[in-house]
């Protein structure tokens, strides 16, 4: 396994700890603003670990695929990056 996925494993883990910290802040009846301090940080982990998926990705398949002078496996590729940024925008 490559250290860009052990890494984004080791972070998705460390969010993974952070959503049961913010069951855990619920069920104790923690203040309302810290709870949401707590899910904004936790978006934001997601955020990261999203862009570290997306450079792995145009790292790795994107690039394989242009190496690859196969014209329909880079449109493919380049169809799938169009459309990550698509919903990445809304």
């Amino acid at each position: 396994m490559s250290k860009s996925k052990i890494d984004i494993l080791n972070r998705l883990k460390r969010i993974e700890g952070q959503v049961r910290g913010v069951s855990q802040m619920i069920a104790n009846d923690r203040y309302c603003v810290d709870v949401l301090h707590q899910v904004q940080a936790v978006k934001a982990a997601l955020s990261k670990a999203e862009n570290e998926i997306l450079k792995d990705h145009a790292a790795s398949c994107v690039s394989e695929a242009i190496a690859s002078d196969d014209a329909a496996e880079q449109r493919v590729k380049f169809n799938e990056l169009i459309d990550l940024f698509e919903k990445v925008k809304r």
